[in-house]
C-alpha cells in the first residue's frame, strides 16, 4: 500500500523517476522492526480522522435539528394530484394540517428527491415554523411552555393540539420565554455539545498518543540509521576517507538523516491519513450534495495538474541544495579544524571570501526552491478560496430555495476547508519528500560504498615477519611502488629512508592494509594478508605517526582507548616507558587530566610521547615508528632511546626515518628511490657503497637537508 502511495510520485516531465524503488525499500527496511508501532498509528490516524470528520456533522444536526426550525408550508393545491396525493399518503405522521390544502412539514425528515420536487413545483413556501407539541412535555414544563405561548397569541397558532409560530416573529418575544418555549431545542443542542466536547478530548489523547508513538519511532529509525552509517564509515577504506571531505560525510549522519526521519514521520503515516481523509470526506459529500461535490471536484484536475508542474520543477532544486549544504559543512569543518594555521598565516579574509562564496551558493539553491514553493501554495489558496465561493454561492441559493438546509451549508464549508487541506500540505510534503529522496540518495551511496574485507584466517600469536613480494602500487595513473621486495625476520629492526614520494608511508599503508596490493603480495608469518582478517593482526601492530591524534577526554582514555585488556598499572608503566610520567604527573589531574580536542594544549612533543605510551600499552608484535622522534627536542629523545632500545627488543619494528643518524643501529635499511628499493644493507655498509644513502647522509652531515624533509609524505590525513 505504501509503496502504491508513493507511486503518485511517478515520473517528471523528463521522465526522471521521482522515487526509486530500490531506495523506498532500503528506507522502509528500517521500519520494519516497528511495523505493529505503525499499525498502531495507522489506526489511531483512522480514529482521529473520524473524530474530525464527526465535528462537523455533529455542527449540522445542533443548526438543522435545533437551532433553526426545519418546518415549512406545503401548499398541495392540486396542480399535481397523483404526485401529492404520494406526498400525504408517504408522509401522514410528518403533515400537520392548518387550513385546507395546507400543511406544515418537517423537510429534514423527507428523502431528498421529495424535497428536490416539491422545491421545483413550488410547493414549499421560503418562511421557516416552530411547531411544538407540549403534550410530549413533563407537566411543570408543559406549563411553563403554555404560560409563555398564551402572552404571545399574536404569534402563536394552534391546531390539533399543536402550536406554530414563523421563525422571524419569535424575535419579538423576551429572551426568558424564548428559552422556555424552546427549551426541548436547548437541551439538544446541549447534549450535542457534550459530545462535541468529548470527541475533542478523545481526539486529543488519540492524537498525543499517536504523535509520541510516531516520534519514537522516528528518532529510534535516526538512531540506527545513524549508528548504521557510523558503523559502515568506520570499515570504509583509508582511500575513501582521503577523497571525501569530513564535513560531508558528517553532513550525511546528522542533516541527511533528520531530513529522512522527517519524510518517515510527516510523510509516510500523514500522507495515508490525508488519503484516508479525502475519501471519508467525498463520501460524506457525495450522501449530503452530489452537485456541489461534483462542482468542487470540477477543480481538482486544475490542482493535480499545477502539482505536476511543481514537483517537476523542484526535484533538481532539492538535490542542489543537499549538495550545497554539504559543502557549506565540509569547508566549515575543514577551516575550524585548522583555525590556527588560517591565523598564522593571517588568511582570514581569503577564508571569509571563500566561505561567503560557498555561502551565497547555498544562499541562492535555497532561494530557487523557496521561489517555487512560494508559487506552488499560494496558487492552491486560490483554488480553495474559489471552492469555497462556489459553494457558499451554490448552497447558499439551495438554502434560500430550502433544498439545502443550513446546517448542512455550515459543515459542507467545514469539510471544503478539510478537503483541501491535505492538498496544501501537498506542498509542504513533497517538499519533504523530495529533501528526503535526496537525502536518502546520499545516504545509501555511502553505504554502498565497498568496506575493507572482513573474514579471513585470524592470526591469534603473531611472530612478527613481514615480506614483500614483487609489490606494485599506485593511487591514480603512476605507479608509486614498483616492484618492492623486502623481508623483515620477528624481532628485527628495519628502517625504511628516502627522499619525498618514494613510498616509504605507502609501505606503511599497505602493510596495515589501509590500501590492497595490485600486484605481488605481502606476507605476514608466510599468510598473505588479503587472506587474513585485518582486525586479527592489526590489533597486534602499533603506528606511531608524527601527526599525532588525541581525543577528547582525559590522559587515560587517550592511552587506553576504552580497550578493558589494559589496566590502570599497564597506563602508568607505559607512561613511564615513554618518559611522560613526569609531565603527565604535573597536570591538574594527573592521569585523568582533561585533554581537549587534538590535545591542544600540549606540545608537539608531547603529544608524541602520549602517543608513543599508548602504542606501547598495546604491547605490539610490530611496531612501525613514522619518525616518531621528528619533534622531540634531543635532551627529551635522549631519554626515550634507552627505553626504545629495550622494547623493540624481540619485537619487529619498521622505522620510517627522516633524521639517518636515529637509524644507525638498524639491523637492515632499505633505501627507496621513486618507488623503488635501490639499496639494502646496514648503515656502514650502505656508506661503504657510496650510492644514494651515502649521498643522503652526507647531505644531512652537512646540513644541507632538513631533517624533516619527508614531513609531507608522514600525514596519513
Amino acid at each position: 500500500m505504501i509503496k502504491r502511495w508513493f507511486s503518485f510520485f511517478a515520473k517528471n516531465r523528463a521522465g526522471e523517476r521521482i522515487y526509486d524503488s530500490r531506495l523506498l525499500a532500503q528506507l522502509l527496511r528500517y521500519l520494519k522492526p516497528y511495523r505493529l508501532i505503525l499499525v498502531i498509528c495507522l489506526i489511531l490516524l483512522m480514529v482521529t480522522t473520524i473524530f474530525s470528520i464527526s465535528l462537523p456533522y455533529i455542527t449540522r444536526l445542533a443548526i438543522d435539528r435545533y437551532v433553526v426550525p426545519s418546518h415549512v408550508k406545503l401548499e398541495l393545491s392540486g396542480k399535481n394530484a397523483v404526485f401529492e396525493k404520494t406526498i400525504e399518503t408517504k408522509y401522514t405522521h410528518n403533515l400537520l394540517r392548518i387550513s385546507g390544502a395546507t400543511y406544515l412539514a418537517d423537510l429534514s425528515k423527507m428523502a431528498k428527491e421529495d424535497r428536490v420536487l416539491l422545491e421545483e413545483g413550488d410547493y414549499v413556501s421560503k418562511e421557516k415554523y416552530l411547531l411544538l407539541d407540549p403534550s410530549s412535555l413533563a407537566l411543570p414544563e408543559k406549563e411553563k411552555t403554555l404560560a409563555a405561548i398564551e402572552k404571545y397569541p399574536e404569534i402563536f397558532s394552534q391546531k390539533e393540539g399543536f402550536f406554530f409560530a414563523r421563525a422571524d416573529d419569535l424575535r419579538e418575544m423576551e429572551k426568558e420565554d424564548i428559552r422556555t418555549v424552546r427549551s426541548e431545542e436547548l437541551n439538544g443542542v446541549k447534549f450535542l455539545a457534550l459530545i462535541f466536547i468529548l470527541i475533542l478530548i478523545l481526539n486529543f489523547f488519540s492524537n498525543s498518543l499517536y504523535v509520541y508513538l510516531l516520534e519514537y519511532t522516528g528518532q529510534k529509525t535516526m538512531y540506527h540509521m545513524r549508528l548504521d552509517i557510523f558503523s559502515h564509515l568506520l570499515r570504509l577504506p583509508l582511500s575513501f576517507l582521503q577523497k571525501n571531505p569530513v564535513g560531508r560525510l558528517v553532513t550525511r549522519a546528522t542533516n541527511d538523516v533528520a531530513a529522512v526521519n522527517e519524510m518517515y514521520t510527516v510523510v509516510l503515516v500523514n500522507g495515508l491519513k490525508d488519503i484516508f481523509l479525502l475519501a471519508v470526506i467525498l463520501f460524506v459529500m457525495f450522501r449530503m450534495n452530489v452537485g456541489l461535490t461534483l462542482l468542487i471536484l470540477a477543480l481538482t484536475p486544475l490542482l493535480v495538474y499545477i502539482s505536476f508542474l511543481y514537483r517537476a520543477k523542484v526535484r533538481g532544486a532539492y538535490r542542489e541544495v543537499r549538495k550545497k549544504i554539504a559543502n557549506l559543512n565540509a569547508f566549515s569543518q575543514e577551516s575550524i579544524s585548522s583555525m590556527r594555521i588560517i591565523q598564522l598565516f593571517s588568511r582570514q579574509k581569503d577564508s571569509c571570501q571563500k566561505f561567503k562564496k560557498i555561502n551565497r551558493e547555498n544562499y541562492l539553491a535555497a532561494r530557487r526552491q523557496l521561489v517555487l514553493y512560494s508559487l506552488f501554495r499560494p496558487i492552491i489558496e486560490i483554488v480553495s478560496s474559489a471552492a469555497i465561493a462556489f459553494v457558499i454561492w451554490y448552497g447558499g441559493k439551495g438554502v434560500l430555495n430550502a433544498t439545502f438546509t443550513f446546517g448542512s451549508l455550515v459543515a459542507f464549508l467545514s469539510y471544503i476547508q478539510m478537503f483541501f487541506s491535505p492538498i496544501r500540505d501537498l506542498a509542504d510534503k513533497y517538499d519533504i519528500f523530495q529533501g528526503a529522496m535526496a537525502a536518502s540518495e546520499n545516504i545509501f551511496a555511502l553505504l554502498d560504498e565497498k568496506t575493507e574485507r572482513v573474514g579471513g584466517k585470524r592470526l591469534i600469536h603473531l611472530k612478527g615477519k613481514i615480506e614483500f613480494q614483487n609489490v606494485w602500487f599506485s593511487y591514480k595513473d603512476e605507479w608509486v611502488l614498483k616492484n618492492v621486495c623486502f623481508s623483515v625476520n620477528p624481532g628485527q629492526r628495519v628502517a625504511l629512508v628516502g627522499h619525498t614520494g618514494a613510498g616509504k608511508t605507502t609501505i606503511i599503508r599497505l602493510l596495515f592494509r589501509f590500501y590492497e596490493v595490485e600486484k605481488g603480495k605481502i606476507l605476514l608469518d608466510n599468510f598473505d594478508i588479503r587472506q587474513l582478517d585485518s582486525s586479527s593482526f592489526r590489533s597486534q601492530m602499533a603506528l606511531v605517526l608524527q601527526d599525532i591524534f588525541l581525543f577528547s577526554g582525559d590522559i587515560e582514555h587517550n592511552i587506553r582507548l576504552e580497550n578493558p585488556n589494559i589496566s590502570e598499572e599497564e597506563v602508568r608503566k607505559s607512561l613511564q616507558y615513554a618518559n611522560a610520567k613526569s609531565f603527565v604527573e604535573s597536570l591538574p589531574g594527573g592521569y585523568k587530566a582533561k585533554v581537549q580536542e587534538r590535545g591542544a594544549t600540549f606540545s608537539q612533543g608531547q603529544r608524541q610521547l602520549l602517543a608513543f605510551a599508548r602504542a606501547l600499552a598495546f604491547n605490539p608484535r610490530i611496531l612501525v615508528l613514522d619518525e616518531a622522534t621528528a619533534s622531540i627536542d634531543s635532551e627529551t629523545e635522549a631519554l626515550i632511546q634507552d627505553a626504545l632500545e629495550k622494547l623493540l627488543q624481540n619485537r619487529t619494528s619498521l622505522i620510517v626515518a627522516h633524521r639517518l643518524s636515529t637509524i644507525k643501529n638498524a639491523d637492515n635499511i632499505i633505501v627507496l628511490h621513486k618507488g623503488i628499493v635501490v639499496e639494502q644493507g646496514t648503515h656502514h655498509e650502505l656508506l661503504r657503497e657510496k650510492g644514494h644513502y651515502s649521498h643522503l647522509y652526507r647531505l644531512q652531515s652537512e646540513g644541507l637537508l632538513d631533517q624533516g624533509q619527508d614531513k609531507r609524505d608522514n600525514s596519513f590525513h
